[in-house]
Protein backbone atom coordinates (compact mmCIF):
# COMPACT_ATOMS: atom_id res chain seq x y z
CA UNK A 1 0.00 0.00 0.00
CA UNK A 2 1.14 3.54 -0.75
CA UNK A 3 1.23 6.06 2.12
CA UNK A 4 -1.70 8.47 2.37
CA UNK A 5 -1.38 11.70 0.36
CA UNK A 6 -0.74 14.28 3.08
CA UNK A 7 1.37 17.41 3.26
CA UNK A 8 3.82 15.65 5.59
CA UNK A 9 4.19 12.66 3.26
CA UNK A 10 4.66 14.93 0.26
CA UNK A 11 7.35 16.93 2.06
CA UNK A 12 9.10 13.72 3.10
CA UNK A 13 8.89 12.44 -0.47
CA UNK A 14 10.36 15.64 -1.93
CA UNK A 15 13.15 15.69 0.69
CA UNK A 16 14.03 12.02 0.08
CA UNK A 17 13.89 12.42 -3.72
CA UNK A 18 16.05 15.55 -3.78
CA UNK A 19 18.69 13.96 -1.51
CA UNK A 20 18.73 10.79 -3.64
CA UNK A 21 19.22 12.69 -6.89
CA UNK A 22 21.77 15.03 -5.30
CA UNK A 23 23.85 12.02 -4.26
CA UNK A 24 23.54 10.47 -7.73
CA UNK A 25 24.50 13.78 -9.34
CA UNK A 26 27.56 14.29 -7.13
CA UNK A 27 28.73 10.67 -7.11
CA UNK A 28 31.35 11.29 -9.87
CA UNK A 29 33.28 13.34 -7.30
CA UNK A 30 33.33 10.30 -5.03
CA UNK A 31 34.58 7.90 -7.70
CA UNK A 32 37.20 10.39 -8.89
CA UNK A 33 38.85 10.05 -5.47
CA UNK A 34 39.62 6.37 -6.18
CA UNK A 35 40.36 6.74 -9.88
CA UNK A 36 43.59 4.77 -9.49
CA UNK A 37 41.53 1.65 -8.68
CA UNK A 38 40.33 -0.19 -11.84
CA UNK A 39 36.60 0.08 -12.47
CA UNK A 40 36.05 -3.69 -12.20
CA UNK A 41 37.63 -3.78 -8.73
CA UNK A 42 35.55 -0.78 -7.62
CA UNK A 43 32.36 -2.49 -8.77
CA UNK A 44 33.31 -5.73 -7.02
CA UNK A 45 33.69 -3.82 -3.77
CA UNK A 46 30.47 -1.94 -4.47
CA UNK A 47 28.59 -5.24 -4.78
CA UNK A 48 30.05 -6.85 -1.65
CA UNK A 49 29.64 -3.87 0.68
CA UNK A 50 26.16 -3.05 -0.66
CA UNK A 51 25.11 -6.66 -0.10
CA UNK A 52 26.34 -6.59 3.51
CA UNK A 53 24.56 -3.29 4.16
CA UNK A 54 21.31 -4.48 2.57
CA UNK A 55 21.48 -7.72 4.59
CA UNK A 56 21.69 -5.68 7.78
CA UNK A 57 18.93 -3.28 6.73
CA UNK A 58 16.29 -5.74 5.60
CA UNK A 59 16.97 -7.94 8.62
CA UNK A 60 14.89 -5.44 10.62
CA UNK A 61 11.78 -5.96 8.50
CA UNK A 62 10.04 -8.54 6.35
CA UNK A 63 12.62 -8.21 3.60
CA UNK A 64 14.10 -11.70 3.97
CA UNK A 65 10.67 -13.34 3.79
CA UNK A 66 9.64 -11.30 0.74
CA UNK A 67 12.96 -11.92 -1.00
CA UNK A 68 12.85 -15.67 -0.32
CA UNK A 69 9.24 -15.90 -1.52
CA UNK A 70 10.16 -14.40 -4.89
CA UNK A 71 13.53 -16.19 -5.24
CA UNK A 72 11.82 -19.59 -4.93
CA UNK A 73 10.00 -19.01 -8.24
CA UNK A 74 12.36 -20.00 -11.12
CA UNK A 75 10.95 -17.44 -13.58
CA UNK A 76 11.30 -14.62 -11.05
CA UNK A 77 14.80 -15.76 -10.09
CA UNK A 78 15.81 -15.64 -13.76
CA UNK A 79 14.50 -12.08 -13.96
CA UNK A 80 16.46 -11.14 -10.85
CA UNK A 81 19.62 -12.64 -12.36
CA UNK A 82 19.08 -10.67 -15.59
CA UNK A 83 18.38 -7.50 -13.58
CA UNK A 84 21.65 -8.11 -11.69
CA UNK A 85 23.57 -8.37 -14.96
CA UNK A 86 22.03 -5.11 -16.20
CA UNK A 87 22.80 -3.31 -12.93
CA UNK A 88 26.42 -4.42 -12.82
CA UNK A 89 26.85 -3.46 -16.50
CA UNK A 90 25.39 -0.04 -15.73
CA UNK A 91 27.62 0.48 -12.69
CA UNK A 92 30.74 -0.67 -14.51
CA UNK A 93 30.08 1.60 -17.51
CA UNK A 94 29.36 4.59 -15.28
CA UNK A 95 32.47 4.21 -13.11
CA UNK A 96 34.69 3.56 -16.13
CA UNK A 97 33.24 6.62 -17.89
CA UNK A 98 33.70 8.89 -14.87
CA UNK A 99 37.28 7.82 -14.20
CA UNK A 100 38.32 8.03 -17.85
CA UNK A 101 37.15 11.59 -18.53
CA UNK A 102 33.68 10.92 -19.99
CA UNK A 103 31.44 12.48 -17.33
CA UNK A 104 29.59 14.53 -19.96
CA UNK A 105 28.66 11.37 -21.81
CA UNK A 106 27.40 9.74 -18.60
CA UNK A 107 25.12 12.74 -18.02
CA UNK A 108 23.92 12.44 -21.62
CA UNK A 109 22.92 8.83 -20.93
CA UNK A 110 20.68 9.78 -18.03
CA UNK A 111 19.17 12.69 -19.96
CA UNK A 112 18.27 10.20 -22.71
CA UNK A 113 16.82 7.70 -20.24
CA UNK A 114 13.28 9.15 -19.82
CA UNK A 115 12.81 9.31 -23.59
CA UNK A 116 14.27 5.84 -24.05
CA UNK A 117 11.71 4.61 -21.50
CA UNK A 118 8.98 6.06 -23.71
CA UNK A 119 10.43 4.23 -26.73
CA UNK A 120 10.69 0.98 -24.75
CA UNK A 121 7.05 1.34 -23.83
CA UNK A 122 6.19 1.28 -27.53
CA UNK A 123 8.55 -1.56 -28.48
CA UNK A 124 8.01 -3.85 -25.49
CA UNK A 125 4.70 -2.91 -23.90
CA UNK A 126 2.99 -1.95 -27.18
CA UNK A 127 1.99 1.44 -25.79
CA UNK A 128 0.69 4.15 -28.08
CA UNK A 129 2.56 7.45 -28.11
CA UNK A 130 0.89 10.84 -28.19
CA UNK A 131 2.13 13.24 -30.92
CA UNK A 132 4.26 15.30 -28.51
CA UNK A 133 5.89 12.12 -27.22
CA UNK A 134 6.81 11.14 -30.77
CA UNK A 135 8.38 14.59 -31.24
CA UNK A 136 10.34 14.23 -28.00
CA UNK A 137 11.72 10.82 -29.03
CA UNK A 138 12.60 12.20 -32.48
CA UNK A 139 14.56 15.07 -30.90
CA UNK A 140 16.41 12.62 -28.63
CA UNK A 141 17.31 10.52 -31.68
CA UNK A 142 18.54 13.68 -33.42
CA UNK A 143 20.77 14.47 -30.45
CA UNK A 144 22.27 10.99 -30.48
CA UNK A 145 22.87 11.28 -34.24
CA UNK A 146 24.67 14.62 -33.81
CA UNK A 147 26.88 13.11 -31.10
CA UNK A 148 27.62 10.08 -33.29
CA UNK A 149 28.72 12.32 -36.16
CA UNK A 150 30.81 14.48 -33.81
CA UNK A 151 32.58 11.53 -32.20
CA UNK A 152 32.87 9.41 -35.34
CA UNK A 153 30.82 6.65 -33.75
CA UNK A 154 27.88 6.03 -31.46
CA UNK A 155 28.06 7.50 -27.93
CA UNK A 156 28.24 4.00 -26.49
CA UNK A 157 28.68 5.07 -22.84
CA UNK A 158 25.46 7.12 -22.93
CA UNK A 159 23.55 4.43 -24.83
CA UNK A 160 24.72 1.59 -22.55
CA UNK A 161 23.81 3.59 -19.42
CA UNK A 162 20.37 4.51 -20.74
CA UNK A 163 19.72 1.08 -22.25
CA UNK A 164 20.75 -1.02 -19.26
CA UNK A 165 18.87 1.13 -16.76
CA UNK A 166 15.80 1.42 -18.99
CA UNK A 167 15.52 -2.36 -19.46
CA UNK A 168 16.31 -2.84 -15.76
CA UNK A 169 13.35 -0.60 -14.92
CA UNK A 170 11.05 -2.72 -17.08
CA UNK A 171 12.22 -5.89 -15.33
CA UNK A 172 11.84 -4.42 -11.86
CA UNK A 173 8.23 -3.45 -12.61
CA UNK A 174 7.52 -7.16 -13.14
CA UNK A 175 8.98 -8.22 -9.79
CA UNK A 176 6.73 -8.06 -6.69
CA UNK A 177 9.52 -6.65 -4.53
CA UNK A 178 10.23 -3.33 -2.87
CA UNK A 179 13.49 -1.50 -3.61
CA UNK A 180 15.31 -2.86 -0.55
CA UNK A 181 14.44 -6.53 -1.09
CA UNK A 182 15.10 -6.18 -4.81
CA UNK A 183 18.54 -4.64 -4.32
CA UNK A 184 19.34 -7.32 -1.73
CA UNK A 185 18.55 -10.15 -4.16
CA UNK A 186 20.40 -8.45 -7.00
CA UNK A 187 23.54 -8.00 -4.92
CA UNK A 188 23.28 -11.59 -3.66
CA UNK A 189 23.33 -12.74 -7.32
CA UNK A 190 26.34 -10.52 -8.03
CA UNK A 191 28.30 -11.38 -4.87
CA UNK A 192 29.88 -14.76 -5.90
CA UNK A 193 31.65 -13.37 -9.01
CA UNK A 194 32.54 -10.18 -7.09
CA UNK A 195 34.13 -12.16 -4.25
CA UNK A 196 35.89 -14.43 -6.74
CA UNK A 197 37.37 -11.41 -8.53
CA UNK A 198 38.48 -9.75 -5.28
CA UNK A 199 39.98 -13.05 -4.12
CA UNK A 200 41.93 -13.45 -7.34
CA UNK A 201 43.22 -9.86 -7.10
CA UNK A 202 44.38 -10.48 -3.53
CA UNK A 203 46.02 -13.81 -4.50
CA UNK A 204 47.83 -12.30 -7.48
CA UNK A 205 49.00 -9.24 -5.55
CA UNK A 206 46.95 -6.80 -7.67
CA UNK A 207 44.42 -5.77 -5.03
CA UNK A 208 44.21 -2.10 -4.03
CA UNK A 209 42.45 -2.97 -0.76
CA UNK A 210 44.37 -3.45 2.48
CA UNK A 211 47.73 -2.59 0.94
CA UNK A 212 48.36 0.61 2.91
CA UNK A 213 50.58 1.02 5.95
CA UNK A 214 47.59 1.15 8.33
CA UNK A 215 44.89 -1.47 8.80
CA UNK A 216 42.35 0.63 6.88
CA UNK A 217 43.69 3.64 4.99
CA UNK A 218 41.65 6.32 3.23
CA UNK A 219 41.34 4.35 0.00
CA UNK A 220 40.12 1.27 1.87
CA UNK A 221 37.45 3.34 3.61
CA UNK A 222 36.38 4.82 0.27
CA UNK A 223 35.99 1.34 -1.20
CA UNK A 224 33.92 0.26 1.82
CA UNK A 225 31.83 3.43 1.41
CA UNK A 226 30.79 2.31 -2.09
CA UNK A 227 28.18 0.16 -0.32
CA UNK A 228 26.32 3.02 1.40
CA UNK A 229 26.80 5.24 -1.67
CA UNK A 230 24.98 2.55 -3.65
CA UNK A 231 22.23 1.58 -1.21
CA UNK A 232 21.23 4.77 0.59
CA UNK A 233 20.14 6.90 -2.41
CA UNK A 234 18.22 3.95 -3.85
CA UNK A 235 16.31 3.54 -0.57
CA UNK A 236 15.62 7.28 -0.46
CA UNK A 237 14.39 7.07 -4.04
CA UNK A 238 11.98 4.31 -2.97
CA UNK A 239 10.64 6.55 -0.19
CA UNK A 240 10.08 9.37 -2.70
CA UNK A 241 8.50 7.15 -5.36
CA UNK A 242 5.92 5.86 -2.88
CA UNK A 243 4.88 9.37 -1.79
CA UNK A 244 5.08 11.55 -4.91
CA UNK A 245 3.11 11.55 -8.16
CA UNK A 246 4.86 10.32 -11.29
CA UNK A 247 4.90 13.82 -12.82
CA UNK A 248 6.88 15.20 -9.86
CA UNK A 249 9.32 12.26 -9.95
CA UNK A 250 9.81 12.87 -13.67
CA UNK A 251 11.04 16.39 -12.94
CA UNK A 252 13.23 15.36 -10.01
CA UNK A 253 15.06 12.81 -12.17
CA UNK A 254 16.60 15.62 -14.25
CA UNK A 255 18.43 16.88 -11.16
CA UNK A 256 21.16 14.19 -11.17
CA UNK A 257 22.30 14.48 -14.82
CA UNK A 258 22.10 18.28 -14.59
CA UNK A 259 24.51 18.27 -11.65
CA UNK A 260 26.76 15.77 -13.44
CA UNK A 261 26.74 17.97 -16.56
CA UNK A 262 27.80 21.02 -14.54
CA UNK A 263 30.52 19.02 -12.77
CA UNK A 264 31.91 17.82 -16.09
CA UNK A 265 32.06 21.30 -17.62
CA UNK A 266 32.85 23.56 -14.65
CA UNK A 267 34.93 21.32 -12.36
CA UNK A 268 36.58 18.70 -14.58
CA UNK A 269 36.81 20.95 -17.66
CA UNK A 270 35.60 18.40 -20.19
CA UNK A 271 35.31 20.03 -23.64
CA UNK A 272 31.89 21.35 -24.68
CA UNK A 273 32.14 22.38 -28.32
CA UNK A 274 29.29 23.59 -30.52
CA UNK A 275 28.35 20.17 -31.91
CA UNK A 276 28.20 18.61 -28.44
CA UNK A 277 26.16 21.58 -27.23
CA UNK A 278 23.74 20.93 -30.10
CA UNK A 279 23.49 17.33 -28.93
CA UNK A 280 22.45 18.38 -25.46
CA UNK A 281 20.18 21.12 -26.81
CA UNK A 282 18.23 18.55 -28.86
CA UNK A 283 17.93 16.24 -25.83
CA UNK A 284 16.91 19.09 -23.53
CA UNK A 285 14.26 20.30 -25.97
CA UNK A 286 12.91 16.76 -26.23
CA UNK A 287 12.78 16.54 -22.43
CA UNK A 288 10.98 19.89 -22.21
CA UNK A 289 8.35 18.70 -24.69
CA UNK A 290 8.04 15.37 -22.88
CA UNK A 291 7.61 17.15 -19.53
CA UNK A 292 4.98 19.50 -20.96
CA UNK A 293 3.06 16.55 -22.37
CA UNK A 294 3.33 14.71 -19.04
CA UNK A 295 1.94 17.70 -17.11
CA UNK A 296 -0.80 18.22 -19.69
CA UNK A 297 -1.84 14.57 -19.42
CA UNK A 298 -1.78 14.65 -15.61
CA UNK A 299 -3.90 17.81 -15.57
CA UNK A 300 -6.42 16.23 -17.94
CA UNK A 301 -6.77 13.15 -15.70
CA UNK A 302 -7.18 15.33 -12.60
CA UNK A 303 -9.83 17.58 -14.14
CA UNK A 304 -13.41 16.79 -13.03
CA UNK A 305 -15.66 15.35 -15.69
CA UNK A 306 -18.14 17.78 -17.20
CA UNK A 307 -21.72 16.51 -16.66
Amino acid sequence: MHPAVTRENTRLGIFAGVIAYLVWGLVPVFFKQIAEVPAVEIIAHRVVWAMLLMTALIGFGRGFADAWRVARIPRQLARIALASFLVISNWLTFVWGVNNGHILETSLGYFILPLLNVALGVLVLKERLRPLQWLAVLLASTGVTIEAVRAGGLPWIALVLAGTFGIYGLLRKQLPLDAASGLFLETVCMTPPALAWLGWLAYSGQSHFGTGQSLLDGRDLMLIATGPVTAIPLLLFAVAARRLPLSMMAFLQYLAPSITFLLAVLVYREPLDLSRLLTFAAIWLGLAIYSFDLLKSAAARAAPAVP
